[in-house]
């Protein structure tokens, strides 16, 4: 059995050394004087789409979209009255985290995936087959990085901080219902998250090498901030390891599934702590 120490060289290293090495090997093949153009379109491309999800897609803006439609009614710009019904909605509040979500999924997933077909690219190696790489080596990496990031949850779910930041949408303690809600779409921008950075961006940093990783782990820790520092710092490590393991592995499935374990977790940790954890299946 290996020991932590070579199993971190492993990981680290080890790893990014053989990322560098396929770089090498691919642009070698491609020749020397050839422009790779892939890291150009998604990194300029993605920066403009963090740019509009900043701008467009934060629950504020769903107000402000709501009342400049509702002034379009009034002015009679727009039939009917639905938009001045919303408010009044018992899902006023899930409407704006809706808002939230669906942005991130655009951005995130959508318009990466136009980008990808206009450059005559295929959706499918975006690192989002389900024939991993080298599953029983890069597994034990996936399952030791979801005990830690269990065991850190359930010790910062008694901290304050953590408390008042999840859930997001506090109606997840109303209803059972409201709670399920919720976390579809907190895992539909987990998964076009992932995608986004450990799909799209690895995959078009392949001649980077490993530098690529380093250059996808800087936006992916600012989009962070905000959230408490503990989290945001922690975003650091985990942008290396995941994007490590996804463009070791081809794949950003076991990603996203310890991505959606601990946030979930988070979620629930929270509610447990507050004593909010929804009993009644509506509200």
């Amino acid at each position: 059995m290996r020991s932590p120490l070579a199993l971190f060289r492993e990981l680290t290293t080890e790893s990014w050394r053989a990322l560098d090495e396929e770089a090498e090997a691919l642009r070698e093949e491609r020749g020397p004087g050839h422009f790779d153009r892939r890291p150009l379109i998604a990194f300029s491309a993605g920066a403009v789409f963090l740019v509009l999800m900043e701008y467009w897609g934060m629950p504020d803006d769903f107000t402000a979209t709501v009342d400049w439609l509702v002034e379009k009614e009034i002015e009679g710009s727009l039939d009917g009255t639905f938009f001045r019904s919303l408010e009044g909605s018992r899902y006023w509040e899930l409407m704006h985290h809706a808002w939230w979500a669906i942005w991130r999924v655009l951005g995130f997933f959508v318009f990466p995936v136009i980008v990808i077909w206009l450059s005559r690219d295929r959706v499918r190696d975006q690192h989002i087959t389900t024939k991993h790489a080298d599953p029983p080596k890069l597994a034990p990496f996936y399952w030791v990085g979801l005990a830690v990031g269990l065991t850190l949850l359930a010790v910062v779910s008694f901290a304050p901080g953590f408390q008042a930041t999840y859930p997001f949408y506090r109606g997840a303690s109303r209803s059972i219902s409201d709670l399920l809600m919720w976390e579809a779409l907190y895992a539909a921008q987990f998964f076009s998250l992932e995608f986004f950075f450990r799909g799209w961006w690895l995959r078009a940093g392949r001649t980077m090498g490993s530098h690529a990783i380093w250059a996808m782990m800087v936006p992916y820790v600012m989009i962070h901030v905000g959230k408490p520092m503990t989290e945001t710092l922690a975003a650091i490590i985990a942008g290396l390891f995941l994007g490590t393991l996804a463009m070791r592995g081809r794949s950003i499935w076991p990603g996203f599934g310890l991505h959606c374990a601990v946030a979930v977790g988070m979620d629930l940790a929270c509610l447990a702590q507050r004593g909010e954890l929804p009993t009644q299946w509506a509200p």
